[in-house]
């Protein structure tokens, strides 16, 4: 379970991310306590402001259809909610974050500063002022969604949109200290590869990747916004940009990833390592599910390799991402497939999805109740293998063979014709051919 990040030994790759749980010196025990590997505390600060955000925070947590959730949080939750930086001034963390650092040494764990400051001295001071206390690492808050929205605060998600300042801040913050420093991105711009790039040639050994996005929630009951106004909005359903930026930056720039928003449980922090993070911060499930869910997560991961047969963290490392087509040109020259029903485990008439679904005009159903599949309009998408309730479709390579008679291949330059008709997958013709509808076979 155990990995390098940066330098860096975790005992597994399960870290806590900065928010309310790393707050409190308390807290973070607690979560060391629970098999927290590391935990970033909840970034230090000197923007007045910012801490009196925190103080006034407000949290939504709500279901996919957008209302507020009373109770068991579903895997699909959305957290919505709005916070700023530590509560207390960094000076006076000094004695707590030594204290800290040392129960998390003898529990093989690490505490790890995170800094957000006002002005390019103040980054220097606060990550020095963490490398004194003993930790070994430290994250630059670049991604932090509120500070755009703070009167006169320029930090956060402001610096982590421009790669000139981005480069400028992290090349001071590295000559100022020697612990590795890590640069947590922001998704609210266009450009987080190069924002990545830009802190790499900067010295920064490693980015997070990625932090949550600025959301609006309205609730149509009231006609008011959701906490009221724009606030930071992660959770699961927003796994799949955050791996993007992930795979992304393993792929093409080959740094070091914590990866960060969209974790539930073990297999969400699975998906986040076979996209190419080494270690991996768990944060606003913690929020609604409490610290007592981090052993889960944990030993899921574990178990999991188990299973698997993974001998270590480092063998799931952007697995995925390698195996992944690096534009869509490979897709064109892979090998075709084509579905096959199984009619034995297949239960149409009585049901039809897949052919609802098929907008190639390749499966209908047919007077005896049972589904054909007409390979020369089968492109092998694969969604009605994805649909079928019953696991009754498989996809089978495409032999050579098999073009010659008529299988569908894509004919080179030569655009399509005559994709209009909906024959087979609308209901009129459904019904028509159904032994559900029609007591007799249609004609």
């Amino acid at each position: 379970m155990s990995v390098d990040f940066c330098g860096v030994k975790f005992k597994n790759p399960v870290i806590i991310a900065s928010l309310e749980t790393t707050n409190s010196p308390d807290l973070m025990r607690q979560c060391f306590d629970a098999g927290a590997s590391g935990a970033i505390i909840k970034t230090l600060t000197d923007i007045e402001d910012m801490a009196r955000l925190t103080q006034n925070s407000k949290y939504c947590v709500m279901n996919s259809k957008g209302d507020i959730i009373r109770g068991k949080p579903a895997r699909d939750f959305v957290f919505y909610s709005r916070s700023g930086y530590s509560s207390t001034y960094y000076k006076d963390w000094i004695p707590d974050l030594k204290e800290t650092q040392a129960y998390a040494a003898e529990r093989g764990a690490h505490v790890i500063g995170s800094a957000g400051a006002k002005d390019i001295n103040g980054w220097k001071d606060i990550c020095r002022t963490i490398e004194d206390c003993g930790l070994p690492m430290v994250e630059l808050n670049f991604g932090c969604p509120h500070p755009a929205m703070m009167p006169g605060v320029h930090g956060g998600s402001m610096i982590g949109q421009e790669p000139e300042v981005a480069y400028e801040v992290t090349r001071q913050v590295c000559e100022s200290v020697d612990i590795p420093v890590i640069v947590k991105l922001t998704p609210d711009q266009s450009k987080p590869l190069a924002i990545a790039k830009a802190v790499r040639e900067a010295g920064a050994a490693g980015v997070t990747a990625i932090n949550r996005h600025t959301g609006f929630v309205v609730d149509i009951d009231t006609g008011q916004p959701r906490i009221g106004g724009p606030a930071g909005i992660g959770g699961t359903w927003v796994k799949p940009l955050s791996l993007r930026w992930v795979h992304r930056i393993h792929e093409e720039l080959g740094m070091p990833i914590s990866g960060s928003n969209g974790i539930f449980d073990h297999r969400d922090v699975i998906e986040f390592i076979m996209a190419g993070a080494t270690i991996v911060q768990v944060g606003s499930i913690l929020m609604v599910k409490g610290i007592k869910w981090l052993p889960k997560i944990i030993e899921g991961v574990e178990a999991f390799m188990d299973e698997k047969g993974y001998a270590s963290v480092d063998e799931m490392v952007g697995l995925a991402s390698r195996r992944s087509v690096k534009d869509y040109s490979e897709q064109f020259s892979r090998n075709r497939v084509h579905a096959v029903v199984n009619p034995d485990t297949c239960k149409n008439p009585t049901c039809n999805i897949c052919i609802q679904v098929c907008f190639y005009e390749a499966l209908s159903q047919n007077p005896e109740g049972s589904i054909d599949v007409h390979t020369d309009n089968c492109i092998g998408c694969e969604l009605c293998l994805d649909v079928c309730p019953f696991d009754s479709i498989e996809m089978k390579e495409t032999a050579p063979a098999q073009f010659d008679q008529g299988f569908f291949n894509i004919p080179e330059g030569i655009f399509e014709h005559d994709k209009f008709g909906t024959r087979r997958n609308n209901m009129d013709t459904i019904r028509a051919n159904s032994p559900k509808f029609n007591k007799e076979p249609a004609e």
